[in-house]
């Protein structure tokens, strides 16, 4: 448990996505029990305890599953026949392992909070940082560490350059802090230094919602809003996960960390565990997808 504990802390930090994975329910016999709790990294790695060979490959697809679509799932992992009851909203996924225990597992995606910069100094800024980490976004002053979303908030103290370098890179918002009137002008002098007219059209401005007259730290929070509502509205970050079904026994299992593979023909195939692997080898031709004509 603490190594998984310290391993979540770690790539929270990091800002990389990952799912915990933990066992609610066990119907014996089974190798897991209730409490027992894994993480399964973004390239597929499990770190932790949730069950035997049969358990973990079926853990770690759905777990990559609920982090590309960023929701949270509830996995029964049992012998072939293995279905929800009614009213039951739960993923069923059927196991051959020898034991035809249950087992289900809790998977709780752990998707990074947006990476914001704030680049300027003054009351808005400092605001504007303060309320993002409050409500866990990550927060730099830096505009080139990778930042989703970057608010210039310069105050006229070099706002040509910070939103010269913020449009530079691949952030999908870009916002500068300025009066409609000022914003025209910075983006006239950007265009005659031949900043490219689509990345113009990306910046907003007057930046945030519009509250009318506002100070500084109300101007922070109507960034903030804009900021929360852009986050919400844009498409799910994370791509589905590549799956490859097991030629032996007809599991789907997730091809990212897969390490029971075999390179057959050019064809490579993924298997849920070493005993499906050991399978295929003993009689490739009855198992290998037939070449193509």
């Amino acid at each position: 448990m603490s190594e998984v504990l310290r391993e979540a802390a770690r790539l929270a930090e990091a800002g990389e996505p990952f799912a915990l994975a933990t066992v609610v329910n066990v119907r014996r016999p089974a190798s897991a029990r209730r409490g027992d709790r894994g993480l399964v990294t973004a390239d597929g790695a499990l770190v932790g305890w949730v069950g035997g060979a049969c358990s973990e490959p079926i853990v770690v697809r759905e777990a990559l599953r609920a982090v590309a679509e960023g929701t949270p799932r509830l996995v029964r992992i049992g012998p072939p026949g293995t279905h929800a009851g009614p009213g039951e909203e739960i993923v069923c996924a059927e196991s051959h392992c020898a034991s035809e225990g249950v087992v289900e597992v809790l998977i709780e995606p752990q998707r990074p909070a947006p990476l914001l910069a704030v680049v300027g100094d003054g009351p808005a800024a400092r605001t504007l940082a303060e309320l993002a980490r409050t409500i866990g976004w990550r927060v730099t002053s830096d505009a080139a560490a990778g930042a989703e979303a970057i608010v210039v908030a310069t105050m006229g103290t070099g706002d040509d350059e910070a939103l010269a370098t913020a449009l530079a890179l691949s952030a999908d918002y870009v916002a500068l802090v300025a009066s409609a009137r000022r914003a025209g002008v910075v983006l006239s002098r950007l265009r005659e230094h031949g900043v490219p007219e689509e990345q113009l059209a990306h910046v907003r401005s007057p930046a945030g919602l519009d509250l009318g007259p506002c100070t500084q730290e109300e101007i922070a929070v109507a960034v903030l809003a804009e900021l929360v509502a852009w986050r919400h509205a844009r498409a799910p970050a994370a791509a589905a996960p590549a799956e490859a079904v097991d030629p032996v026994c007809g599991m789907t299992v997730s091809v990212e960390g897969a390490t029971a593979t075999v390179e057959y023909e050019g064809t490579t195939y993924f298997f849920c565990c070493p005993h499906c692997r050991a399978a295929f080898l003993e009689e490739p031709a009855r198992y290998a997808q037939p070449a193509a004509t």
